[in-house]
């Protein structure tokens, strides 16, 4: 389409319209971005972005992440004035409100347009990072004729100042991502004030130095805009575009300002606005003619889909792509098979290690699965045969290096997840999930199918000490709403924890995983662990105790009960691999597995705090409330009083109190 400045430029004003008008209505809001980047929005939307409105998860779409979310009111202009089905205007009037699906910052699970929940800043860019890589891959497997689309992102300051993006650029540097787009809204301002306040490098440089094409251009001319991103398309490695821009552009008093970046402008300045830009309609109202330039745009999309509907039909992998985008998993029970022999087996393995045995089962035949690790494959246990390295020279490997960056590479595990047709795993260690905390909480949030395979998930890890040992993370990483995490005990619940990992649909797993052996406590039983909790131990006497552990500790729980039914007290120990999936349980259950009248005891090697929610107030609760310490593993469970001869006594001398001796 030409580029004609006497047309894009009511295109674009349309979008600072839309922005301001919301923003003030809702007095709350950022209206800056959005008019400072309406020009390139309008140039990219015109010529380059392929998208149909009319069919929002068309799977080779280009993808669009506004990783500047606070300007989200730019996107929701160009959702709605090229045609998608929502938002609505209302929907736009009535902007930060409760209920309407356009949030504060740009949410997926309320709007079909919207690829990435973004607002933490660095996190759209870093995720946007994982879209490339999962489109490339894609492609490798299914060819130029389905897969065949680039990814955008509007960037500001903040996306590139933040450490995150050097974890995201050094990753999309190294494999070469050159269908990846940057449009860095350059306009000198945050916040605070100018970008001097807090930066004085060579932003373009660091990209170079990252094995990134850059451009720079002037982001109010559209012929210059044009012409810097034809040269990116041109160009073979990831590209940054510097658009030079004025923050704010068309409010003739605040524009260049930071007090346009995240206020309304207020009546008067609004007032301004349109007789500075000649824009004579009502808030909300689109002129009939503009409206219908940019609903053309959407249009043109259709034909671009159509053409590849009719690709994908004659295709002989089409039934295979179609399910891997649509997110079900393969048929067949291949995998279930081996993991009932493991049953009647007696293996002792870390659990990392049961995991490692458990991919090598699941991966080759499940082949949307793509693994990796923070630099810890040999400790993770995250690679297996059938995932060979994916590369810049392969792109159809399954296996992503992605070095000594735990965020980056959370964050693009959420990028490949959104994008579909992949779903990741990634590993570090438990205690480093502090580094990428922000990225599992954003997986939550967006409903991603990511793993987190963390393992060396307590002291058990031993002499790497108190810096390397998990204290607070297992009971932390559970107050995230819609992140189950799952701490299997055995090889036995490994094998059922990864059953129930792939088919959480809509949200991300955790997997603690120990780096020390265990041993094999089950022998029986069906996807027990699908309750989040179940009897693994039953009172040989009348049952006046249940232990409830999870991983490492229930063998130490078994051993406890072992000590105290030679006593002739009746103890049963509970196995919980999933506190979310357990408290999810009918009432019933959860009453028959703990009942209210014995004593009810809980061993994990981490924080007691929130354990009283499964023991009561009068239970007892072992665990770590302090750092751990450096020394091998089972003397550290000596020192921190967690082995059965430590706890066995203090559970007998609870039994002799008032509270508990009368209940048969």
């Amino acid at each position: 389409m030409s580029l004609d400045p006497a047309r894009l430029g009511p295109m674009a004003n349309a979008i600072r319209a839309l922005s301001m008008d919301a923003v003030q209505a809702a007095n709350s809001g950022h209206p800056g971005m959005p008019m400072g980047m309406a020009d390139v929005a309008s140039v990219l939307y015109s010529r380059y972005l392929r998208f149909d409105p009319a069919e929002p998860r068309w799977p080779d779409r280009d993808r669009f992440v506004l990783s500047a979310g606070h300007g989200s009111m730019l996107l929701y202009s160009l959702l709605y004035l090229t045609g998608y089905a929502a938002p609505t205007i209302d929907d736009i009037r009535n902007f930060r409100q409760v209920d309407s699906p356009c949030a504060g910052h740009p949410e997926n699970f309320l709007l079909p347009g919207v690829e990435a929940t973004t607002g933490p800043l660095g996190q759209g860019f870093a995720m946007a990072v994982g879209m490339a890589i999962a489109e490339r891959h894609l492609n490798a497997e299914f060819g130029d004729g389905l897969v065949d689309h680039r990814t955008w992102v509007v960037a500001g300051d903040g996306c590139l100042m933040e450490g995150i993006n050097h974890e995201a650029i050094g990753l999309a540097g190294n494999l070469k991502l050159g269908r990846l787009v940057v449009l860095w809204d350059n306009n000198k301002i945050t916040i605070d004030g100018s970008t001097e306040l807090s930066r004085n490098e060579d932003v373009l440089g660091r990209y170079r130095a990252s094995g990134w094409h850059t451009e720079d251009c002037d982001g109010h001319d559209v012929a210059d805009v044009a012409r810097a991103i034809d040269a990116a398309l041109a160009d073979d490695r990831p590209s940054l575009i510097s658009c030079r821009t004025i923050i704010g552009k068309g409010a003739p008093h605040k524009q260049g300002t930071h007090g346009v970046h995240g206020a309304a402008l207020g009546a008067d300045e609004v007032a301004a606005t349109r007789v500075a830009l000649g824009w004579t309609a009502p808030a909300f109202e689109i002129p009939d003619d503009i409206l219908a330039a940019w609903r053309g745009l959407g249009a043109k999309g259709a034909a671009a889909r159509t053409d590849w509907q009719a690709r994908l039909n004659a295709d002989a992998k089409a039934a295979e792509f179609t399910r891997r985008m649509a997110g079900d998993l393969p048929q067949g029970d291949d995998a279930g098979k081996v993991f009932t022999g493991w049953l009647s087996q007696s293996q002792t393995v870390a659990t990392r290690k049961a995991s490692e045995m458990a991919l090598e089962v699941i991966t080759p035949v499940v082949p949307e699965m793509i693994g990796g690790s923070a630099d810890l494959t040999g400790s993770n246990n995250t690679k297996t045969k059938a995932t060979g390295p994916l590369t810049a020279q392969d792109y159809g490997g399954r296996y992503i290096y992605y070095g000594i960056r735990e965020f980056g590479m959370a964050a693009a595990m959420n990028g490949m997840a959104l994008h579909g047709g992949i779903i990741p795993y990634g590993g570090t260690f438990l205690v480093f999930s502090d580094y990428c905390r922000n990225a599992i909480r954003m997986s939550a949030l967006q409903h991603a199918r990511v793993i987190y395979v963390l393992t060396h998930d307590s002291i058990g890890l031993g002499e790497d000490g108190p810096t390397h040992q998990p204290i607070e993370h297992l009971m932390s990483l559970r107050l995230i709403p819609n992140l189950e995490v799952l701490r299997p005990c055995d090889i036995v619940e490994t094998a059922e924890c990864w059953n129930l990992a792939l088919h959480n649909r809509h949200h991300p797993t955790v997997l603690a995983l120990s780096r020390q052996n265990l041993p094999q406590l089950r022998s029986q039983g069906e996807m027990l662990s699908a309750r989040g909790a179940y009897r693994l131990r039953e009172a040989q006497g009348p049952r006046k105790v249940v232990i409830v552990a999870t991983g490492s500790e229930v063998s130490i729980a078994c051993e406890t009960r072992d000590v105290l039914e030679a006593q002739g007290i009746g103890v049963d120990v509970v196995s919980m691999p999933s506190w979310s999936r357990f408290m999810a349980q009918e009432r019933a259950y959860r009453d028959e597995l703990l009942p209210h009248h014995v004593l009810r005891v809980s061993i994990e090697a981490g924080v007691t705090q929130g354990w009283e929610a499964i023991t009561g107030i009068i239970g007892l609760r072992f665990g770590i409330d302090q750092f751990g310490a450096s020394g091998k593993a089972e003397e550290l469970y000596e020192h921190f009083g967690l082995t059965a001869g430590k706890i066995a006594p203090q559970i007998a001398a609870a039994l002799d109190n008032e509270a508990f001796g009368h209940h048969h």
